[in-house]
């Protein structure tokens, strides 16, 4: 009997990590439901591991190399701040990734029953205190307003377009909350007799968002405007050649409205998300609501917006506590 474990044992120990990591590739997207990105993602960051610390099978993967592994990371020039001209190591929570790839590949192990080291042996690196990019009532107001006010000097027919798609995205944005892969997603069928609208998120989730009048009469007037038969709700490109707007265009167009009004922080497609999350938390939206409106798995994620709503709970407290004392 123990011989018989032994040799069940030493055949996990050599088993190829390939052929485990193809395994677990196939769990996390049949089992677990994981979008195909996550999966690819997975992959990559497993892949850099086994080729970093020559990885063959599964009794390869140590404490030890795994510490290597962190340290190398940490040692990695960031490729973004590269791009950009400056100097910088790879980010603590692109760090972090890897860790979470790995340790979720050390799970699937041992929930098969394959020989490997503990998951909980890898701690992930703390990280800083996330920062939101807000911005205030009043640039959000100038912003929205931007591509509205370009529109009425513009005389080209083609720019008229581009400035009611580009008024159309501000405010499907701030309405919905929205993701910018999720708004980039959309198709130009979405149903407009309804206030609602149902899309697809991270993980394949399908979750309901509503849809302010506002933002319902923008895309109106962006769709009636438009000639081409793309089936992309927004459409980007000349004329003759136009194709599904990419969250790198958004954010390229936003750029634009951001100086136009006046704003100096830096300002992306996921800054009006924030600005949707804390609309709704200061106005007395419950965390929990929030939460489901913005497709968030978890309701640690939503709480970061909550510290934005202080100033609300400072004003309720005043209101409503200590009320029966003398």
């Amino acid at each position: 009997m123990c011989a018989q474990y032994y040799d069940y044992a030493v055949y996990y120990l050599v088993m190829k990590a390939e052929d485990a990591k193809r395994q677990f590739l196939e769990y996390i997207e049949i089992e677990r439901g994981r979008a195909v990105k996550s999966v690819e993602n997975y992959d990559r960051y497993l892949t850099r591991y086994f080729a970093q610390m020559n990885i063959k099978n599964v009794g390869d993967i140590t404490e030890q190399n795994i510490r290597e592994f962190r340290l190398w990371l940490n040692r990695q020039p960031s490729f973004a701040k590269a791009t950009e001209g400056k100097a910088g190591t790879l980010k603590k929570r692109t760090q972090n990734y890897y860790m979470i790839a790995l340790r979720a590949f050390l799970k699937f192990l041992r929930k098969r029953e394959i020989e490997c080291i503990s998951p909980e042996r890898i701690e992930l690196a703390k990280l800083p205190e996330r920062q939101i990019d807000m911005i205030t009532h009043a640039e959000l107001t100038r912003l929205l307003k931007a591509p509205e006010e370009s529109l009425q000097k513009e005389t080209d027919e083609n720019k008229k377009l581009a400035y009611l798609r580009d008024r159309a995205i501000l405010e499907l944005l701030f309405s919905t909350g929205l993701r910018v892969s999720e708004l980039c997603a959309l198709n130009s069928d979405i149903d407009l007799t309804r206030d609602e609208l149902s899309v697809r998120g991270k993980g394949e989730k399908v979750r309901v968002v509503f849809i302010s009048t506002t933002a319902k009469e923008t895309v109106q007037d962006y769709l009636k405007a438009r000639k081409d038969m793309e089936e992309a709700l927004f459409v980007d490109g000349r004329p003759n050649k136009l194709h599904r707007i990419s969250p790198r265009d958004v954010q390229r167009h936003l750029k634009k409205y951001v100086a136009l009004a006046g704003i100096t922080s830096v300002v992306t497609p996921h800054t009006l998300r924030h600005a949707f999350a804390t609309d709704l938390l200061s106005n007395g939206a419950d965390i929990r609501s929030v939460q489901q409106l913005l497709g968030h798995a978890s309701i640690n994620t939503t709480q970061i917006y909550t510290h934005i709503t202080d100033s609300h709970l400072k004003e309720i407290h005043k209101r409503f506590h200590g009320k029966n004392r003398g």
